[in-house]
């Protein structure tokens, strides 16, 4: 399956749509078991997002699923990448919280340590996955522009991305089908846009009243095809990038039984060019989160 659990969630107050805060303890178990019975393997962390490791490794080994499961970490941004002491403390600090033996993937958590490759870290990274404690190295994006370039580095074979109905910047790029061809993984995040194309234009906060003409067209969308917001998002995605792993996250035990059942049941009818049509060219103050006012 590729469908992810990003766990954000589970470790802090996250999204614009969050309305119960972070789950506590039972509901976060009741979350990662739903996820795993439903068939979701690779679950998607980062040392910043406040206690989730944590949580993680206490659920995995509750259920007795460490050995099997797939974990992706990123390590604190504001740790010096150029230290190989420095980022193997804090791998093994992962690994250890996670109690797993081995990550799934390394993925740095700022594009901008792509400069940083040729001072360093691209023999930092090559000596982890020599060790045994990573499979595969990565990088979260932001920039379509630096797509490419990561693409380029030797030691990388998975990247995260930013993408959802309202934003397409990197399907623009090349990105896909070179990515296809070097065989790298590629993880969608931000399927709902942090929560945004889920909410109501009652339910938008005074400092985001800005994106209610999205709103409106993303409820014509859902009334023309009969589907849910969720379904809309998730198989729009679904069936634009059909070889990428998309990354969703949850803050209730049902949000995941509706994630995985959209994903195993979706209905065949096509919602891509109607999509892109009504949301080809968007102020990039919409579709990036960074420049949502406060």
């Amino acid at each position: 399956m590729r469908l992810v659990l990003g766990t954000a969630q589970l470790g802090m107050n996250y999204g614009i749509a969050n309305k119960t805060g972070q789950p506590d303890l039972k509901t976060a178990r009741e979350i990662v078991k739903t996820a795993w019975e439903g068939g979701i393997r690779c679950f998607d962390t980062a040392q910043g997002y406040g206690d989730s490791e944590r949580i993680l490794g206490d659920i995995f080994s509750d259920l007795g699923i460490s050995k099997e499961v797939r974990v992706i970490t990123k390590p604190d941004p504001h740790i010096d990448h150029k230290n190989r002491d420095e980022l193997e403390k804090a791998l093994k600090k992962s690994l250890t919280i996670l109690r797993l033996e081995r990550l799934h993937g390394l993925m740095l958590h700022r594009e901008s340590f792509l400069d940083l490759y040729d001072d360093g870290l691209y023999d930092i990274m090559r000596h982890f996955v020599e060790q045994g404690l990573v499979e595969h190295i990565g990088i979260s994006l932001y920039s379509p522009d630096k797509a490419l370039p990561a693409l380029d580095k030797d030691i990388i074979s998975m990247l995260q991305v930013p993408a959802n109905m309202c934003d397409q910047r990197f399907y623009k790029t090349d990105l896909f089908e070179l990515a296809k061809t070097k065989k790298t993984e590629i993880y969608i995040r931000s399927v709902f846009l942090q929560g945004l194309l889920l909410m109501s234009k009652e339910s938008l906060p005074e400092h985001m009243k800005f994106a209610v003409n999205v709103i409106d067209k993303v409820e014509q969308l859902c009334q023309a095809f009969n589907l849910t917001k969720q379904e809309l998002a998730m198989r729009y995605i679904m069936q634009k990038y059909p070889r990428a792993f998309i990354v969703v996250g949850a803050e209730t035990q049902e949000q995941v039984k509706n994630n995985i059942c959209i994903w195993k049941y979706s209905k065949p009818v096509s919602v891509v060019t109607e999509v892109d049509n009504i949301f080809s060219d968007l102020d990039e103050r919409i579709i990036n989160p960074t420049l949502w006012p406060h």
